[in-house]
C-alpha cells in the first residue's frame, strides 16, 4: 500500500472523542473509526496505544497516530517521548505525528523525527508556522500538518476560521501538505484543497458529538434571542 497515495486528495477523519466524555472509549472509538471509512474517509487519525489497538483490527485505511499528554514542564502535548514513538510503531501506525515547533520537551523532535524514520514509519510534523514545517521536512519528516496554526502562544489570533494562507504557504515547500484545524464545514475543507492541500483533516465536526451540539445550541438560542427582542 503506498500511503500518501492512498491519502491523496482524501479525508481523514480524526476519531478523538472529547477527553473522559461518554464517546471516550476503545470500543466506540473504533466503531467511529468504522463509520467514518464507510462515509468514505480514506485516512483516520487516531490518539493513544489502546485506541489504535482497537482501531487497528477493523480498518485497513492508513492511520495517522498520536499521544497526548500533558507535562509539567511543556506545551507540548503531540507524541512528546521516543516511547510513545515505539508505542504507536509497536500498535500498528502507518504514520506518526509529532508536535513540530520550536518549544522544548523530554526529547527533541530531531529524535522524535529520527526515531520514526528509523522504525519504517512515516512522520507527519504538525506545526504552527512555515518555519516549522521548513525545519520538519529538512529533517526528515514526509507530511507537514498546519495543525498546530493558532494553538501555540506564537500563533494564537482567536480565530475560529482554518489559516487556508498557511495551507497556501505549504504547497511552495514541495512535502505532502495536511490541512488540518478549524476545517468544520465542507467549505472549508474544500477550500483546503484548493489552496494547495494534498488532504484534509476533520475532526470535531464530525467525532466530538459535544461540540457539534453546542454550535447548533447556540445558533437555535441566538434565534430565539433576536425573536423576543
Amino acid at each position: 500500500m503506498n500511503i500518501l497515495e492512498n491519502l491523496n486528495r482524501g479525508l481523514v477523519v480524526s476519531c478523538q472523542p472529547v477527553d473522559g466524555g461518554p464517546m471516550d472509549r476503545p470500543d466506540i472509538i473504533a466503531s467511529m473509526a468504522r463509520a467514518a471509512v464507510a462515509g468514505g474517509a480514506s485516512g483516520l487519525r487516531i490518539e493513544g496505544v489502546e485506541n489504535l489497538k482497537a482501531v487497528r483490527p477493523h480498518v485497513s485505511v492508513p492511520i495517522i497516530a498520536i499521544v497526548k499528554r500533558d507535562l509539567p514542564d511543556t506545551a507540548v502535548r503531540i507524541t512528546p517521548t521516543l516511547r510513545d514513538v515505539e508505542g504507536l510503531v509497536a500498535a500498528g501506525a502507518d504514520i506518526i505525528a509529532y508536535d513540530a515547533t520550536d518549544r522544548s520537551r523530554p526529547d527533541s523532535r530531531t529524535d522524535i523525527i529520527n526515531a520514526i524514520n528509523a522504525a519504517g514509519v512515516i512522520g507527519m510534523a504538525d506545526c504552527s508556522t512555515f518555519a516549522d514545517a521548513q525545519t520538519a521536512l529538512a529533517e526528515g519528516a514526509l507530511l507537514i500538518g498546519t495543525t498546530l496554526a493558532g494553538y501555540t502562544e506564537e500563533t494564537s489570533d482567536g480565530s475560529t476560521e482554518p489559516n487556508l494562507d498557511l495551507v497556501r504557504a505549504f504547497s511552495k515547500l514541495g512535502g505532502f501538505i495536511m490541512a488540518e484545524g478549524r476545517y468544520n464545514t465542507p467549505e472549508f475543507a474544500r477550500a483546503a484543497i484548493e489552496a494547495g492541500a494534498d488532504c484534509i483533516t476533520v475532526g470535531s465536526a464530525l467525532t466530538r458529538l459535544e461540540h457539534a451540539t453546542s454550535w447548533f445550541k447556540q445558533a437555535v438560542d441566538g434565534a430565539a434571542k433576536h425573536e423576543a427582542r
